[in-house]
């Protein structure tokens, strides 16, 4: 053996999150690529492979055309820059809703294929069900209430959700049986923020808030939208950086760069030629 062995960081799991319940907030963000799985590292407890990347990175109108064959591709790729931080699969629309078996066979080949510590499904009639025949089979389930973007062709738009007395009690109901099912933790989105505020007092597992209000036990944004990559920010997002900006006036200044001949100059050119 080396004398030189390189030291292993460990990795956050399953019970490392639940553990953090009422303690520290959780810090959580989306990532698709390994660079920028490696960037939000340090700054992350759970980084989400989200269905997003439908809408972020392929530019899809909303997420039910992504594919198990997406989810796995970067999922490998963030499972290659993150090292410390948890990572959680999205299962895509349609790989979970059914029978628990083929649940179950989506799931695995997720955590095979990507080496990822767990996956996350949407709320429905149907799944509390089979997040426990998951958790029985050892495979770790984020849960996800509130506005649930892979029913947004049934939903008819993103809505946020609580705003009747019998919307409410339904997503909380749901919260409470994901929970009884053994989901780790719970995604919030989009709901009024007392809705989140009685999730988060009615369940043992932490809440993790989008677009929910302050009073979950952690947060997640998607990346490119703190980043600003898009022109338009939707209302539960604070933007940290303006990447788009930033990305426009990189590309202009390269066009007239080359475009004057200023580029490549001495410093980046191999053997230049003498005159």
């Amino acid at each position: 053996m080396s004398a030189h062995r390189e030291e292993t960081v460990r990795r956050l799991a399953a019970p490392d999150i639940t553990a953090a319940k009422g303690k520290m907030p959780l810090v959580c963000l989306t990532a698709y690529t390994a660079p920028v799985a490696e960037i939000l590292d340090d700054a992350c407890d759970l980084m989400l492979v989200g269905d997003s990347v439908g809408m972020v990175i392929h530019g899809l109108p909303n997420t039910v055309g992504v594919t198990m064959e997406m989810m796995i591709l970067h999922g490998q790729a963030v499972m290659r820059g993150a090292k410390r931080a948890m990572v959680v699969v999205d299962m895509p629309f349609g790989s979970y809703e059914g029978a628990p078996e083929t649940a179950y066979a989506n799931a695995a080949r997720i955590m095979k294929e990507t080496g990822a510590q767990g996956v996350k499904v949407e709320s429905g009639p149907t799944v509390p069900e089979t997040i426990e025949y998951l958790v029985k089979r050892g495979i770790p389930v984020m849960g996800h209430v509130g506005l649930r973007p892979q029913a947004v062709l049934v939903d008819g738009a993103f809505k946020a959700k609580g705003r009747t007395e019998e919307e409410r009690a339904r997503v909380l109901a749901e919260a409470k049986a994901t929970e009884a099912a053994g989901a780790f933790c719970l995604v919030v989105e989009g709901v009024a923020e007392a809705l989140a505020y009685e999730i988060t007092a009615a369940v043992a597992i932490p809440t993790i808030g989008i677009g929910a209000g302050a009073g979950c036990d952690g947060q997640i944004l998607v990346t490119d939208d703190m980043l600003g990559l898009f022109d338009w920010t939707p209302k539960f997002v604070r933007r940290y950086a303006s990447l788009r900006e930033d990305i426009a006036a990189a590309a202009k200044g390269y066009a007239e760069d080359v475009r004057a001949r200023r580029f490549p100059g001495e410093a980046e050119t191999y053997f230049r030629r003498k005159a």
